[in-house]
């Protein structure tokens, strides 16, 4: 499975993308984003960790829209966005 973290989630976990063992079927997003705030105790530039940076992040598994209850099931792909400024 592969998970892509964008702005500070990259910033925090210093890669914009790794790959992980594919969770078990049963297995809730909840659960893998838990376990990578776990391995990733990096922290942005104003000291946020993956693990503060979660909550307020949307994530897409295989592109759609999901919360963190969703089971991953066969999904290939997680998208962590955090809140982007701008326009």
């Amino acid at each position: 499975m592969e998970i892509h973290y964008f702005a500070a989630a990259r910033a925090a976990t210093g890669v914009g993308l790794e790959q992980i063992e594919a969770p078990g079927r049963q297995t809730t997003l909840g659960q893998v984003l838990d376990n990578r705030a776990a391995c990733h105790t990096g922290t942005t530039d104003s000291g946020l960790s993956l693990k503060d940076i979660l909550p307020r992040c949307t994530f897409l598994l295989d592109g759609r829209s999901a919360p963190p209850e969703t089971f991953v099931g066969d999904a290939e792909r997680i998208d962590v966005l955090p809140p982007f400024a701008g326009g």
